[in-house]
């Protein structure tokens, strides 16, 4: 991801060109009010691009500011509005109702395609139809559940015994890198069938690629805000270059596997062989889709959605969990209760418990996964292109091109949607009078979004939350290194725990002597 000194490098000429847009405003607005022709109403304009740049390091929370000024309000630029709003009504709108209406555009696609092609997250119409309609059928398959459950349970076993090093030496650890490392593992496997081995760090052309993706989408992230990306593009230069050169090393290796895979499938002629088609690249080349660009782009897409997204989601966890240690403990109760171990059990005691029965069971631990998606969403905001001139809920108009962005960050810390709590980490707000889990409504709770775009992964995420929590935290104590450091998110697509999450682990009871066994 890209650092806050490297952006501040580029501050000058944003600010100038934030300036240069704020005296366009002025001008247009100038001339709308002497325009009698004018009958639209618009959201009213509550900052400015120069504001946006000055406040990037706290962006999400600069929204949040606004929201409660305004449920809805925009920015105005040279060539459109950018609508943000915590209105569950036009959320409902752009993602259900009018759902034809709003999508990518081209002005996400065109930052998006040079690392996500023309993958699943970068599409609309006709490429997203066929690709989401051949992915539910993949993910609803009991091969892949059953297949990818097994990834997560070997990973977090094996993240488990670093944890065993980390605590018998008292060194603290940075976990959102081991959570990174360890997320990685698990998609590489379900979706190539690879074993990437990233928390060894045995694998030296997979480290590669890894730093290389990771660069890569930073470089990308920084394009919603760099006004310049598509001349530094053009000529080669800067974080463009940078970008062109990473991405390269992420093509590389991709192509490589597919066309090793493609080999691999066509050798095989048993089709009793077991695993050979457990894996989703596998599932793909059965069903005849072999043009190695639109595996490709299948690929990354899916490596983008289930990396960072699980990995950021159990690193604000585990911080959540370390600055409540009666909700860890509740937790890690109720894993060795519902899986009928005891406090001591080892490692592979505690793993062999896990599976899907004893995976419904977490009401509580579902719950707090889910308090705190609402409080740190890994997307923190998610929009769309209008495609026609409409009309929103709330009867103001948006134009074609305007952007709608929903401000899912902002929406989980709003008063009217979640009580006068909505700041504080309460999974109990989860939970019926039976102490079983209660869904809220996805348009009020949108960190998968809704609608037809919903989340494919969503089941997938939660099952691999919930496994590697049930097996860390029934096996060891988490604190942070510092309770004084603060700790904040960095502003990007994702939201990432700034510098990391640094953790003191110790063993629950007698695990110094078990994990090692």
């Amino acid at each position: 991801m890209i650092e806050l000194n490297e952006f501040s490098s580029y501050f000058i000429p944003l600010t100038a060109a934030a300036l240069a847009l704020i005296s366009a405003i002025f001008f247009l607005r100038f001339h709308a009010r002497k325009s009698p022709q004018k009958t639209k109403k618009y959201h009213p304009i509550a900052t400015s691009p120069l504001n946006q740049v000055l406040n990037y390091y706290r962006l999400f929370d600069l929204m949040t500011d606004l929201s409660r000024k305004y449920k809805t309000y925009r920015l105005s630029s040279f060539s459109r509005n950018e609508i943000f709003t915590t209105d569950p009504a036009i959320v409902e709108y752009i993602l259900k109702t009018n759902f034809p209406n709003y999508g990518k555009g081209l002005y996400a696609y065109n930052i998006f395609k040079d690392l996500l092609g023309d993958g699943i997250f970068a599409v609309d119409g006709d490429k997203w139809k066929h690709q989401r309609k051949l992915a539910s059928y993949e993910f609803s398959t009991k091969i892949l559940r059953d297949f990818s459950s097994g990834v997560f349970k070997t990973t977090a076993v094996k993240l488990a015994r670093i944890l065993s090093e980390f605590s018998v030496s008292n060194r603290s650890l940075d976990m959102q890198n081991l959570f990174m490392k360890a997320t990685l593992d698990s998609v590489f496997k379900v979706i190539l069938g690879i074993d990437l081995d990233g928390l060894s760090g045995t694998y030296e052309e997979g480290a590669r690629f890894t730093a290389a993706f990771d660069t890569a989408n930073g470089l990308t992230s920084f394009r919603f805000v760099d006004f310049f990306w598509k001349i530094k593009r053009f000529l080669n230069i800067g974080s463009e270059a940078e970008l062109r050169k990473n991405i390269e090393v992420v093509d590389e290796f991709v192509y490589k596997l597919i066309k090793s895979k493609i080999e691999l499938l066509n050798n095989l002629h048993d089709d009793s062989q077991p695993g050979k088609k457990e894996d989703i690249l596998s599932r793909f080349l059965e069903l005849k889709e072999t043009d190695p660009k639109y595996l490709r782009d299948i690929v990354l897409n899916f490596v983008i959605a289930g990396k960072d997204t699980t990995a950021t989601t159990l690193s604000w966890f585990f911080y959540l969990l370390c600055k409540h240690p009666d909700i860890q403990e509740k937790i890690a109760k109720e894993i060795i209760q519902k899986n009928k171990v005891s406090s001591n059990s080892s490692i592979e005691e505690l793993a062999a418990k896990v599976n899907e029965e004893t995976l419904d069971k977490k009401h509580y631990l579902h719950a707090a996964l889910s308090e705190t998606l609402r409080l740190y969403p890994a997307v923190p905001v998610d929009g769309k292109i209008c495609f026609s001139d409409d009309t929103l809920p709330d009867d103001f108009s948006v134009n074609k091109g305007d952007m709608i962005t929903y401000l899912t960050y902002a929406m989980g810390r709003t008063k009217e949607l979640w009580g006068n709590d909505a700041e504080e980490f309460r999974p109990e707000r989860w939970l019926n009078e039976n102490g079983h889990f209660r869904p809220k409504s996805p348009f009020i709770f949108t960190a998968f979004q809704a609608g037809p775009r919903i989340c494919l992964g969503k089941d997938f995420a939660y099952r691999q939350m919930k496994i590697f929590s049930m097996i860390l935290l029934g096996s060891y104590k988490f604190k942070l290194n510092d309770e004084s450091r603060p700790v904040k998110y960095k502003t990007a697509l994702t939201l990432h725990i700034e510098g990391g999450l640094h953790l003191s682990v110790f063993p629950r009871s007698n695990h110094e002597t078990t994990v090692n066994a």
